[in-house]
């Protein structure tokens, strides 16, 4: 399983990027996916996560200002980030986990089985 993270970069406060993780060896439609983030010298934190089906969901500081998705032809999630912070600054890491997540086990890293390799995104004041 190799799930490859892209799309991070440099934006100024108030822009938008969007992530893209692919997946390969693993079915993006079956899968509970999950975006997370770590910013130097703090824990790794939960940010988005979508389960099989339509379910979204996210935590308190992104709520309104990201969107995640995917398209299960191309295998690939998705996350849409608009009215970005100077806080918003960290590794983005994408992530896989079974369909059996619940809204209590979705926002918890150790509950996902497969991990890409991060992006950086840097958004300056």
């Amino acid at each position: 399983v190799q799930l490859q993270a892209s799309g991070g970069g440099l934006v100024q406060a108030g822009g938008s990027l969007r992530l893209s993780c692919t997946a390969s060896g693993r079915t993006v439609s079956t899968s509970t996916m999950g975006w997370f983030r770590q910013a130097p010298g703090k824990e790794r934190e939960f940010v988005a996560a979508i389960r099989r089906g339509v379910n979204t969901f996210y935590s308190d500081s992104v709520k309104g200002r990201f969107t995640i998705s995917r398209d299960n032809a191309k295998n690939t999630a998705y996350l849409q980030m608009n009215s970005l912070k100077p806080e918003d600054t960290a590794v983005y890491y994408c992530a896989a986990g079974t369909d059996r997540l619940i809204a209590s086990t979705l926002r918890l890293k150790d509950n996902y089985d497969s991990w890409g390799q991060g992006t950086l995104v840097t958004v300056s004041s």
